[in-house]
């Protein structure tokens, strides 16, 4: 049963995805962390004014496969079972893509590491951060319903819960802080995928 349900889970996430970009010989993977607030749906918004990736956002794929999402470890684990092997399809298939999701601990990165590594796709690693002050003000516009763009519905509760579990990416990867001109990250990851 549990193969079945990963096909047409994958299935359910590859239909929402709509129109994809043009496949490319060595198609970019894009990996973002950061605690929820820190701007990471906002940074994948940018570059992708800038280059023609598929936004994977794990909180929007979330809600594909459940109506009303609890977040608890077996939802999760079935999400991103999906969500490893849709990233594994498009990057055959030539697909450039960003994953915009917490991505805090290395266990959870290293199986990223594993599908870039194996498939031979630049990947480009990017921890979203911003000052907790700052993260706080967004929360708050959040829960007063103005999302700006995510669909995350992380609270400051969640922040301050998750802030212990961030791990030091242990390779190589840009810092961003949302709170400040993006513009020089931004330039880099362009200038790195195109090359």
């Amino acid at each position: 049963m549990e193969g079945s349900q990963l096909i047409s889970d994958v299935q359910l996430l590859t239909d929402g995805l709509g129109e994809l970009p043009e496949p490319v010989v060595k198609p970019a993977f894009v990996a973002v962390s950061g605690l929820p607030g820190t701007g990471k749906s906002y940074f994948c918004s940018k570059l992708v004014e800038r280059l023609p990736l598929v936004v994977l956002e794990s909180d929007a794929l979330r809600r594909e496969l459940f109506s009303a999402p609890s977040h608890s470890s077996p939802e999760s684990a079935r999400l991103f079972r999906a969500l490893h092997l849709l990233i594994e399809r498009l990057l055959k298939q030539g697909i450039s893509l960003i994953l915009d999701a917490t991505n805090l601990s290395e266990r959870n990165r290293e199986r990223l590491y594993n599908i870039a590594d194996r498939l031979g796709a630049r990947l480009i690693l990017v921890r979203v951060e911003a000052p907790p002050e700052v993260v706080y003000q967004r929360l708050q516009a959040r829960a007063a319903g103005d999302n700006n763009g995510s669909s995350s519905d992380a609270d400051w509760a969640v922040y301050q819960r998750m802030r212990s579990s961030v791990q030091k990416i242990a390779r190589n990867h840009y810092a961003v802080d949302t709170s400040r001109d993006i513009s020089p990250v931004l330039d880099k990851i362009v200038r790195e995928v195109r090359r």
